[in-house]
């Protein structure tokens, strides 16, 4: 800043949102690093600078920070805009060509994919020992399982699904192939890369759904 300018004034709206900013980025460091349950909340404040009372002040417990963390790595920042609002989704309702459809919405997905991954790992691996953390696995795969009807309906709505396939089939099957716990499977257990998993997907989507033009 120039000599003789005055500092912009931060609204204490703005502040309040950094300090949710970094309280969230904080804690899901903390959760990749030491799990959902050695994770503790005074931890966090730590790392994030700020006191153990302004923690729960923002989220009220950890299951909820561990919301608010999966969320803001889904969509990538902390506007409240929905993950089905977003640009990404307008240019693919644009979209015409079937085959093309799926591949903007892998490409999409594999980057959300590629930002919870490290989370999704911390949630799969404490859904048999803690009711909060299965809960909250569950609430994320029915809300990926919603999301991939989307998906389903663009198809539909082009006369593209394969004959015989309802939108709730299309949706079930696109889900089931590109929900986290089957990219996990693939990219830890299979050793795929994320640009392996994206293109195969496709591949498989595309057969699975699309009827043979001609």
């Amino acid at each position: 800043m120039e000599a003789g300018q005055v500092k912009p004034r931060v609204s204490r709206a703005e502040r309040a949102r950094a300090t949710r900013r970094r309280i969230v980025a904080a804690a899901a460091a903390q959760f990749v690093a030491h799990g959902y349950g050695p994770t503790r909340l005074d931890q966090v404040a730590e790392q994030a600078g700020v006191a153990v009372q302004t923690v729960y002040f923002h989220f009220g417990n950890k299951r909820t920070l561990l919301k608010e963390a999966l969320d803001v790595a889904a969509v990538g920042d902390d506007d409240p805009v929905p993950l089905l609002d977003r640009p990404w989704v307008q240019e693919i309702r644009q979209e015409t060509d079937p085959a093309r459809i799926i591949a903007l919405w892998l490409a999409t997905g594999r980057v959300i994919l590629d930002r919870i991954a490290p989370l999704m790992r911390v949630v799969r691996g404490a859904t048999g020992t803690d009711p909060e953390v299965a809960a909250q696995w569950d609430a994320n795969q029915a809300q990926t399982r919603l999301a991939h009807g989307l998906l389903a309906e663009l198809l539909a709505g082009r006369g593209a699904l394969k004959p015989g396939l309802t939108v709730e089939l299309a949706r079930d099957i696109a889900f089931v192939h590109g929900n986290a716990e089957t990219y996990l499977q693939f990219t830890d257990v299979c050793r795929w890369t994320a640009d392996e998993w994206q293109e195969r997907t496709a591949a498989v989507l595309t057969a699975a759904l699309v009827a043979p033009s001609g």
